[in-house]
């Protein structure tokens, strides 16, 4: 039975995942069990090979990361996970978390630091790299979007006056004006400007997801 550090990488880009999985296979003490480009493949991958690790993107087609990792740990409570992302917001990095991630690094982090996240995962521990540790610890002390103010958020992002956003969620005027007063102070901005650029910039919204 082999002592290497199993894992599964799962990337919906081929390129970044064959690189992946090569700067993975160069380490003595690790092998690549298996690839996957969905989260939906990535569950069934895991599933079937249970890998000591898994290296998981953030966004990808059919289910994205957050999905599959909370699909595989609803399932396997015990599985390690490491999240490779593009974005870096507040907001992304603390849903991660909240999933049971274990370990959450950006993608133009240095290979060294991926390898090192698997080895620290292995073992036991998280790994949160200090930049993205103090983005979490903020995150924590912040309250929570409800999902109706999450909507709400996402059309003034997407540029929409309150009149569309009453005739989009079949709210009235007062509720709509209650909704964006709680998003302002919840987010610690003046206005719905503010509002909006900070959501993309904190991950609570991805305007490319429109």
């Amino acid at each position: 039975m082999s002592d290497k550090i199993s894992v599964l990488v799962v990337d919906d880009n081929t390129l970044l995942r064959v690189g992946l999985r090569d700067t993975i296979e160069d380490e003595i003490d690790m092998v690549v069990v298996g690839e996957a480009a969905n989260g939906m493949e990535a569950f069934e991958k895991y599933k079937a090979l249970l890998p000591d690790v898994v290296t998981m993107d953030y966004r990808m087609p059919v289910e994205d990361g957050l999905k599959a990792s909370a699909h595989i740990l609803s399932e396997f409570p015990d599985a390690l996970i490491v999240f490779l992302s593009i974005y870096e917001g507040e907001e992304d990095i603390w849903n991660a978390w909240q999933t049971g991630v274990r370990a959450y690094l950006s993608k133009t982090d240095d290979p060294e630091s991926v390898v090192e996240a698997i080895r620290e995962v292995a073992n036991g521990n998280s790994y949160f790299p200090a930049g993205i540790a103090k983005k979490l610890e903020a995150r924590k002390n912040k309250d929570s979007l409800t999902p109706r103010e999450l909507q709400v958020l996402e059309l003034i992002v997407n540029g929409h006056s309150n009149k569309d956003i009453m005739a989009a969620l079949d709210l009235s005027a007062s509720t709509v004006r209650v909704h964006v007063s709680n998003i302002l102070e919840k987010m610690g901005v003046l206005d719905r400007t503010q509002a909006a650029v900070q959501a993309v910039k904190q991950g609570i919204v991805h305007i490319d997801a429109f």
